[in-house]
């Protein structure tokens, strides 16, 4: 005796009520042959539907043992029910279950999709289906664009499209006509003779009168169970030549289906998504923008320093700045700047005297700071010229009466529109000298730009100007290939031999620049946590959004697990979502940082937003991860569906 294609033994079905069970099934023993045409007729209440959904793999049985095909599907996990919905079983419903994002011949496919059907194949197939069933001009129609009897037999389709073994019509005529109801008969009359076996449940008598068996059901137990007539050998079922996809193809076929119901519904609520993004924009935006702006800064900053001199030490009288004494120490000497520039560790070195003198042109006269310096120190400071040229190392040994002057001084003794500066002679306190360079402007945050400042060789202002022997302080410039905390070192040692004591102080640019930047480290780095504080709340509410999002389709995903999708299948589904809403929200973000950028600069300031590409990265890698993180519940709860509960939901 041939094995019976479906087998209950004992079946029971009991569900919460109250504080107690109510037994929906029981003890139900059933076999049906492949090729039956079988009606469940009852009244409403008697367990007919739940009987239904146990045997399509849509519930499990509370007690008793559900063969398919010769498998116990009593111990199966989630993922092989779905195989078994997948390969054997096509589902007709009263209320259709369509996609309404989708038109007919895209949900006729969705079944091929979950079984990993190539793409061409699955098409070829859906549209001869469609064809077949009278539906070949309505193929890109949506669901609310056909009648009731054209959505069925669309339904009919997708149950039909991976072969349909088994089909499961629950009230197949129930909302619509007569005249298409008996339509919808006449098909599942021929597909029986082509030898499907077809499980319908029906209260209607005349529709059950088409079966060839007929069980009744009252109070969940088989009260009759009788032939209207005997079926004869069913044909062997014929399938349509399909081929199947490679692993990857297939899994890639099911990752485009899940982005596209994503994009269909994130665009069929548009207000909802974007304020569901504003959170993800807002944080993004801030943290891109403040990244930019600590960059901005830090640059900003070291421009200034590098001004000042780059990879400098400085050495100065005293203990320390502010020493009340430092100017009773005349120990610091030229000949030690003599000393320092013959070490391997030094690039160059200046010295450096100063002194506030009156400038007098013709009949202008100004107060200036003048600086004698060593012919090295433009390089040390990095200062460049903007006319003229620089004293040389025998204007420096012959005392020579030249001097540079600054923009500033230039416009004080000179006035704007004067051409004529370089070999003019301007008298320093008491003592004429030829102008021969000016400098260039230097915008910087450090110091006053508006003073007026000279240059001359610092044995010009020693011998002819202040007539002093000791020097201010003398500047070193690092060899590159030393770190500037070795050389300040050696030169400490070095001062201290020759003096016998340290009766001096060091400064060193380098030590700044470093603390500066840790600083603005610092800083960039609080200010970037307050912004992700934001970033927290739009994951929330995409979380938020992502739960109801769930609940309002909760009978789509319940469709889509009659049809063979696995809970990886839902879960990715609802997860592109998630992660898709954070992206875009990401990308309008940065989009707003660079927004806010741009009005910066065309605000005319000098101050500029530096964006890092890093950065833009990480909130892009960040706004993913949030579309993961706060995504994962949601698409977590909506796999964890019980599929005959999802499709009940109304």
């Amino acid at each position: 005796m041939d094995t019976p294609l479906i087998e209950l033994k004992g079946v029971c079905r009991d569900y919460p009520s109250g504080e107690g069970m109510l037994t929906v099934l029981q003890d139900i023993d059933l076999c049906i042959n492949a090729g039956e045409m079988v009606a469940i007729v009852g009244t409403s209440g008697s367990g007919k539907s739940t009987l239904m959904n146990i045997i399509g793999c849509l519930d499990r049985p509370s007690r008793g043992s559900y063969r398919m095909d010769g498998q116990e599907t009593g111990q199966m996990e989630p993922d092989e029910l779905a195989y078994l919905r997948r390969e054997h079983f096509g589902f007709i419903f009263q209320r259709y279950h369509l996609l309404a994002n989708l038109n007919a011949l895209a949900n006729v496919e969705i079944p091929a999709i979950y079984a990993g059907l190539d793409r061409k194949a699955r098409q070829q197939r859906a549209t001869a289906l469609l064809d077949r069933l009278g539906m070949a001009d309505r193929l890109a129609h949506a669901p609310g664009q056909l009648s009731g009897g054209q959505q069925q037999r669309v339904s009919i389709a997708r149950a039909l499209m991976n072969g349909g073994t088994v089909i499961l019509a629950d009230e197949p005529t129930g909302a619509l006509d007569t005249a298409s109801g008996k339509e919808v008969m006449k098909i599942l009359r021929e597909l029986n003779a082509d030898g499907h076996t077809i499980i319908l449940v029906s209260h209607d008598r005349q529709v059950a009168e088409h079966a060839n068996r007929i069980i009744e059901l009252r109070d969940g137990a088989i009260i009759k169970d009788r032939r209207t007539r005997e079926p004869g050998p069913p044909p062997p079922l014929l399938h349509a030549a399909a081929s199947a996809s490679p692993p990857w193809r297939a899994q890639w076929d099911r990752f485009v289906e899940a982005f596209h119901m994503a994009l269909l519904a994130m665009a069929s609520h548009r207000l909802r998504t974007l304020l569901t993004m504003l959170g993800i924009i807002i944080g993004i935006a801030s943290v891109v923008s403040v990244v930019a702006l600590g960059e901005g800064s830090r640059q900003r900053i070291l421009r200034d320093i590098s001004s000042m001199g780059t990879n400098t030490v400085s050495v100065y009288p005293g203990k320390d700045w502010g020493d009340m004494r430092s100017g009773r120490v005349r120990t610091l000497l030229p000949r030690d700047a003599d000393a320092l520039a013959m070490q391997p560790y030094v690039d160059t070195v200046t010295p450096l005297v100063t002194k506030s003198l009156t400038l007098q042109y013709r009949s202008i006269s100004v107060t200036a700071q003048v600086n004698g310096v060593g012919e090295t120190y433009f390089r040390v400071r990095g200062m460049e010229l903007a006319e003229g040229r620089l004293f040389d190392r025998e204007s420096v040994r012959a005392s020579g009466q030249e001097v540079i002057i600054d923009q500033n001084t230039r416009r004080a003794l000179f006035g704007e529109a004067s051409d004529k500066t370089l070999g003019e002679v301007i008298m320093l306190g008491k003592v004429p000298c030829r102008v021969i360079g000016i400098t260039k402007k230097k915008d910087t945050s450090f110091g006053d730009t508006d003073s007026l400042n000279v240059w001359v060789p610092y044995t010009t202002a020693m011998g002819r100007l202040t007539g002093q022997q000791y020097l201010r302080s003398i500047t070193v410039r690092v060899a590159d290939s030393v770190q500037s905390t070795v050389a300040e070192q050696s030169i400490v040692k070095l001062l201290t031999q020759r003096h016998g004591t340290k009766d001096f102080f060091v400064s060193n640019l380098d030590a700044i620049r470093q603390t500066i930047e840790k600083t603005t480290q610092t800083m960039t780095l609080l200010i970037s946590s307050i912004a992700l504080i934001s970033l927290l709340v739009g994951g929330i509410g995409v979380m938020n959004i992502m739960l109801v999002s769930v609940t309002e389709r909760t009978q789509e995903i319940g469709v889509r697990m009659a049809v063979g999708a696995r809970h990886g299948d839902i879960m990715q589904q609802f997860l592109i979502e998630a992660i898709l809403v954070c992206l875009l929200g990401g990308l309008l973000g940065v989009g707003l940082a660079l927004g806010v950028g741009a009005a910066v600069s065309l605000s005319g300031s000098d101050f500029k937003l530096i964006y890092s590409t890093a950065a833009i990265i990480s909130a892009f890698l960040c706004s993913t991860g949030i579309g993961i993180l706060f995504g994962f519940l949601p698409a977590r709860n909506a796999a964890r569906l019980d599929p005959v509960a999802a499709l009940a939901r109304e």
